[in-house]
């Protein structure tokens, strides 16, 4: 049987969460980490194994952009481009309809 389970259904969301929360402020990758756990409660819990190839992969399509800051131990910082902020607006707006669909199949909802 084919299916749809909550793991594949987040990994299909990641680069919208990780530009959701890039959209708020710059961050290196601890702290978006830390960010995302704690703006969903705790539920995504994101190892950097995750992450940083997402971050790359967004910073390849120039969606983020990173820098280099501080002194001697030095962070990498994203932040999200302008570009970025466009695909974040289409994203967020898929996504709605998507949730829309499962509201609806699920009965929780109408559709207007």
């Amino acid at each position: 049987m084919i299916g749809i389970n909550a793991k594949e259904l987040v990994k299909g969301t990641a680069g919208m969460l990780v530009l959701r929360t890039l959209s708020g402020e710059a961050l290196h990758g601890y702290a978006l980490i830390q960010k995302l756990r704690e703006k969903s409660g705790g539920l995504f819990d994101m190892k950097e194994g995750t992450l940083y190839p997402i971050l790359h992969a967004l910073e390849y399509e120039g969606l983020v952009e990173a820098s280099w800051q501080g002194e001697g131990r030095r962070k990498r910082v994203y932040r999200i481009t302008q570009s970025g902020q466009k695909q974040l607006a289409s994203l967020q707006g898929e996504w709605e309809r998507a949730k829309r669909a499962v509201d609806l199949v699920l009965g929780g909802a109408q559709y207007a």
